[in-house]
């Protein structure tokens, strides 16, 4: 690559590093190596979630998020994961 030069003069994270070494588009095909993605949610789960969230939502001095995954049917979901979904719901 004649301009990688210019790719230099910023700032890259390894991720950034990785792709131009090996060459651009090298990131997409190995998507799923690194780490699995978290399985989607089903349409009775983000029900589910609706429910728990109206039931807890009103409840003083408790983490309504903890209420959550303490109740939730499917387990292995993770904070971060219930977080995201109630913010997309």
């Amino acid at each position: 690559n004649k301009k990688v030069f210019v790719e230099l003069l910023f700032w890259k994270s390894p991720a950034a590093a990785r792709e131009m070494t090996e060459g651009y588009g090298s990131l997409r095909e190995d998507e799923g190596a690194g780490r699995s993605r978290a399985p989607p949610w089903t349409p009775q789960e983000e029900q589910e979630l609706r429910e728990l969230y109206w039931k807890y939502k009103e409840v003083e001095g408790e983490d309504v998020i903890a209420a959550i995954l303490a109740h939730l049917r499917v387990p292995g979901r993770t904070r971060r994961q219930v977080v995201k979904q109630l913010v997309r719901l």
